[in-house]
């Protein structure tokens, strides 16, 4: 695989330039681009529709991850999928967590809200070295408070965690001190790395644990670029203008995990939750080489069934001529050497 070109100068001025752009208003961040809002009435529309119901949950087929092959990664890039957006991603001697979320439930409780159908492919206990963690935004299905307890705790101040802009005082409270916090368009080097840099990016969603704290904390994607491979997480997102932007700035991006579930019913969803049509546009306008689909097959959050999104996608990439070997569905735990 071809070794991308650093950012050029103009690229990096225009990253200054977007960085520049206001999305912080009265304590609340905001979009960069208008999205209709769904308040309180709208969720009691949607959740008590007559006739409405959740669809069943599934337990799909969980491989069990060679343990030997996380602790001793190919030269290559290499990537495990843990079930919904969390992956684990290896090189260059770098061990990266995206959104790890490992309980039984995406949930400040215990007993109730949305249940884990497909165990984690791996525990804490399991996992390699860890060295860097990407959050996107702080929901439950996202930001998992035992999950970051059991890493700090396993790996220490040894680990750095990505968060974006409004995050630090809640893993401060926790005692994780080692953060990179970023603002959208930011970026900064990676000591953890040879030639390595991670930057903040929009993604189009919204933000809150509680009823009063909604947007008071930023959501992102992710970018990383080490030894001339891009590795792009996309987080949580509706589908914008943003993904042609990050397109024109980072073209070609190698591997990108992109959302592709969580998207019914449309009027409620489509503003912060692509379906996979929407993917593939995302896929074709950030340039990326390979794309992994992601927020999906682990949590029932929304109305369509679970086995959906993988069938959608792969009739969105036959629509659009692209092969399904470039757009992959991996499995639970799956391995993959790219």
């Amino acid at each position: 695989m071809p070794k991308t070109t650093p950012l050029p100068k103009a690229s990096r001025e225009r990253l200054a330039a977007l960085a520049a752009q206001p999305h912080f208003h009265r304590g609340r961040y905001q979009n960069l681009e208008p999205v209709t809002s769904r308040g309180l009435g709208d969720f009691l529309r949607w959740q008590l529709a007559p006739g409405r119901r959740f669809p069943p949950g599934k337990r799909y087929t969980l491989l069990r991850p060679d343990a030997h092959l996380l602790i001793n990664p190919p030269a290559e890039p290499q990537l495990t999928w843990l079930g919904h957006a969390s992956f684990l991603f290896q090189y260059q001697g770098l061990n990266l967590l995206t959104d790890p979320v490992l309980s039984d439930r995406a949930s400040p409780f215990q007993l109730v809200g949305p249940k884990r159908f497909t165990p984690p492919a791996l525990t804490v206990a399991e996992m390699p070295p860890i060295h860097l963690v990407l959050i996107s935004h702080n929901h439950y299905d996202h930001l998992d408070e035992a999950t970051v307890r059991q890493l700090h705790r396993r790996f220490g101040d040894n680990l750095c965690f990505c968060i974006p802009m409004g995050l630090r005082r809640w893993f401060e409270k926790r005692g994780i001190h080692n953060l990179v916090e970023l603002d959208w368009w930011q970026s900064t080097p990676l000591p953890l790395a040879t030639q390595s840099e991670v930057f903040c990016l929009p993604a189009q969603h919204f933000s809150g644990r509680t009823p009063t704290d909604t947007n008071t904390s930023l959501w992102c994607g992710w970018l990383l670029e080490i030894a001339g491979f891009r590795f792009y997480f996309g987080g949580d997102t509706g589908y914008g203008k943003i993904f042609r932007d990050i397109g024109e700035l980072f073209s070609p991006i190698d591997l990108a995990l992109i959302p592709i579930g969580a998207y019914d019913p449309r009027w409620f969803m489509a503003p912060v939750h692509v379906a996979p049509e929407e993917a593939v546009r995302i896929h074709q306008d950030i340039g990326a080489r390979q794309s992994v689909g992601m927020h999906w097959g682990t949590f029932v959050l929304t109305d369509e069934p679970m086995d959906e999104p993988p069938r959608r996608l792969q009739l969105a990439l036959e629509r659009q001529g692209i092969s399904e070997s470039a757009f992959r569905v991996m499995q639970h735990g799956e391995v993959w050497s790219i």
